[in-house]
């Protein structure tokens, strides 16, 4: 097989083009070309008024070394890689000790399938309830004012990314295709299979949901066993020659669960679990991430700017965006987990707090385009210089914005002309928010510190130059964004390992080496892989490169 990229054809084309483009490009017969399949279709809307469908496609051909040879000196045509994925090894039959995964999100559900599919029968404790549950509790904080701290849109199955805009792309480095395995493994799962092609595939919430249990249901199938409403409060560790092992972990309910290999799978909201971490001497580290709001905009406005008369064409659906504006102050301010057709949500897991994130479903048809808008902020600015420091400021504004809510789980909003000229909202305009419970209109100046409402004043504007319409007076505010991503870093070293504790696997959005859905479960399989090559006495995979947050979410 040969892969052709940078194959570019009208929007309108009709099928059969696709295949004599690439007749055309090759300079071969019809007879000579034996199958194509379509490995990537993203678009270029540089000129919007003749926007073109750039193709990535695999092509077996009758003389794919005569053409190897012709093209030699051409980017664009390459023998197709070996993207399927390898297993490193498989348990042995009489496995004495199954090893423990600690969260049951992206990362932990692909951690505990690789190390399930290798024979292991993995152990997963997730603090949460099953994903139908807590699917109903967290329509309680959001109908109802509700909040139930252990099951909400950060703590349950599926995790965090279950009550999202389900993004399948990512900006990680991934030489070994561990990303081609993890949307495998969601078409398998129930997935549709455009998602293997897309330049940026999504799942929406719904969809997730079926996906989500039908893995549990192959992980269970495969000897593992997964325990809900079972919250890890404790290690259990041994001093040796070697330094500090784990050999267990401790339960709310005081049982004790013995296992030298456990993966913590952990969101990026487990601050108690962080606490009981760092208190134990686990090595972890503050790390930077961002803070912000939350925008909203009507979607046709967005489709207008973006995909000029093209917008509303099916095959390009809603539009998205993405910016950055570097300010005078210092600071850069950047749009984050931009959430086309879908709703502002309430995304607290601490009572007492108000938090927003993005989501939408797969149609991604409603009214409304939001988008975090938030400026990214390093330990220095946080208060104190412990590893927990910037979740005490994450507590100290999430507070805040409760307060300016009104003190019932609404969240503060504003006017983005009302936020620019410094002065409160008192009424909506033409952009209704879709955050529930509901919005108050204030004057969002204290809810974030003055260099982030300074940088966001001077963003916008900017943005404006972008998409026109981005600062239109009516567009919403709501407040705040804290959670992009986990304030700080449990390290490990090259084993994947943590730095001062062995067995222990530290992996995931939660440990800081994760941002989003897709990036996750690529963790996920390596710390599996992880596990199993220390379970078996195999030497660790070279070091890869580490995300550096803040990554795609």
């Amino acid at each position: 097989m040969l892969r052709l990229t940078e194959l570019k054809l009208p929007l309108d084309h009709p099928p059969a083009a696709l295949r004599a483009a690439i007749l055309q490009r090759l300079g071969i017969a019809d007879d000579e070309l034996l199958g194509v399949s379509i490995f990537k279709r993203s678009y270029d809307a540089r000129k919007k008024h003749a926007l073109l469908l750039v193709y990535a496609v695999d092509v077996e051909v009758r003389n794919e070394a005569a053409l190897l040879k012709k093209f030699r000196n051409d980017s664009h045509l390459a023998p197709t890689p070996d993207m399927r994925y390898h297993v490193v090894g498989h348990a042995p039959r009489d496995l004495e000790e199954r090893p423990i995964v600690v969260g049951f999100g992206p990362c932990g559900i692909f951690a505990a399938l690789v190390l399930a599919q290798m024979g292991f029968r993995p152990i997963v404790l997730e603090r949460g309830k099953a994903v139908r549950e807590r699917t109903q509790d967290t329509w309680g904080l959001w109908r109802k004012k509700v909040l139930n701290p252990e099951s909400n849109v950060q703590f349950g199955e599926g995790g965090a990314g279950t009550f999202s805009d389900g993004k399948l792309y990512s900006q990680v480095k991934d030489p070994k295709h561990y990303g081609r395995k993890v949307l495998s493994e969601f078409v398998k799962a129930g997935a549709p299979e455009e998602i293997l092609y897309v330049s940026k595939p999504h799942i929406g919430t719904f969809r997730l949901v079926g996906m989500v249990e039908t893995m549990r249901r192959e992980i269970e199938a495969l000897g593992g066993e997964i325990r809900f409403q079972q919250h890890v409060t404790d290690l259990v560790l041994e001093d040796g020659a070697a330094g500090r092992r784990i050999t267990g972990v401790m339960l709310a309910n005081g049982e004790t669960l013995a296992s030298r290999h456990v993966v913590l799978a952990l969101g990026h909201s487990a601050r108690d679990t962080f606490s009981m971490l760092h208190a134990r001497g686990v090595h972890m580290e503050a790390k930077p991430f961002s803070i912000g709001f939350r925008i909203e905009h009507p979607q046709s406005l967005i489709d207008r700017a973006r995909l000029g008369p093209n917008a509303g064409n099916p095959l390009l659906g809603a539009a998205d965006y993405k910016l950055v504006h570097h300010a005078t102050n210092g600071r850069s301010v950047y749009s984050f987990c931009m959430c086309p057709g879908g709703t502002v949500v309430a995304a607290t897991s601490e009572p007492n707090c108000v938090v927003t994130n993005g989501m939408s479903q797969y149609s991604r048809n409603e009214r409304n385009a939001n988008a975090g808008i938030v400026v990214g902020i390093t330990p220095a600015d946080f208060p104190g210089d412990d590893p927990l420091a910037g979740i005490a400021l994450q507590r100290k504004l999430e507070a805040h914005a409760f307060a300016l809510g009104g003190g019932d789980y609404s969240a503060p909003g504003q006017l983005v002309g009302d936020f620019l000229a410094g002065r409160p909202s008192a009424a909506l305009g033409s952009v209704e928010p879709s955050y529930q419970p509901g919005v108050r209109l204030t004057d969002l100046a204290t809810a974030l510190p003055d260099y982030a409402i300074a940088a966001i004043r001077e963003a916008l504007p900017a943005f404006d130059r972008q998409i026109k319409g981005f600062a239109m007076q009516d567009a919403v505010l709501t407040g705040v964004e804290t959670r992009t991503s986990s304030p700080l870093r449990v390290t490990r070293g090259g084993d994947l390992q943590s730095l001062n504790v062995r067995g222990l696997f530290p992996a995931g959005e939660g440990a800081g080496y994760a941002g989003g859905i897709l990036s996750a479960g690529i963790d996920g399989i390596r710390a599996a892989e992880a596990v199993a090559r220390d379970y078996l006495g195999q030497a660790p995979e070279a070091p890869a490169p580490t995300a550096s947050a803040p990554l795609i979410y």
